[in-house]
């Protein structure tokens, strides 16, 4: 059965790249457009992975990792920051939210998909 990784970003062709990288490894990929959208898509079904821009419309990522670490079902589940953010506040802020890997946009599918590979659960 293919891992479900849900991809949280208020940019279409950002949501595009990532989901052809991780279809093409073999994932099922759910988009949001931003942590509303993406609180909403979440019910109840087992997602293995999040990836998720910091600033959105409506609830940035910051705030969505907060919301979805309250969440039961998936408290457990590693979310990675697709960011064009990268100052050491804004890291800081994400990792006690509870994000696990901050990547920074421009990034290379390549790097993307290694800590996709290392965090994704079993």
């Amino acid at each position: 059965m293919a891992k479900t990784i849900l991809v949280v970003d208020d940019s279409s062709s950002v949501r595009q790249v990532v989901s052809i990288a991780l279809k093409g490894a073999g994932y099922d990929v759910i988009e949001a457009c931003d942590g509303k959208d993406a609180l909403r898509k979440l019910t109840g079904q087992k997602v293995h992975l999040m990836i998720s821009d910091v600033n959105m419309p409506n609830m940035d990522g910051i705030t969505f990792v907060k919301e979805v670490k309250k969440l039961a079902s998936y408290k457990f589940t590693p979310i990675i920051m697709l960011t064009t953010e990268s100052q050491e506040s804004k890291k800081q802020e994400g990792q006690a939210a509870g994000a696990k890997a901050w990547i920074v946009k421009p990034f290379q599918p390549a790097q993307m998909m290694a800590a996709v590979s290392k965090l994704v659960l079993p």
